[in-house]
């Protein structure tokens, strides 16, 4: 079975991104999930836990997810185009 490599990576982009925009909106607004997203602050450059940071989330989950997802759907690809040996 081959994988879509491209349909993968915007599927799992849309889900990370969505879910991180999400999740900077409720703990905005409760402060459940601040040290998780204080730990993805370290890693995505500019985000931080506020309205303005949930939109860049976005769209760093996006980029992080589309450019994983593919990746994995080209490995995933090359493994099985080969025959295996019996």
């Amino acid at each position: 079975m081959k994988l879509h490599s491209t349909a993968l990576g915007f599927a799992f982009g849309i889900i990370w991104g969505v879910s991180l925009f999400l999740i900077t909106l409720f703990s905005i607004s409760s402060g459940y999930g601040d040290k998780l997203l204080k730990g993805i602050a370290s890693i995505y450059p500019g985000y931080s836990v506020t309205l303005k940071g949930s939109f860049l989330g976005l769209a760093y989950g996006f980029v992080d997810g589309f450019i994983c997802a593919f990746i994995f759907g080209l490995i995933y690809n090359a493994i099985a185009k080969q025959k295996p040996s019996a």
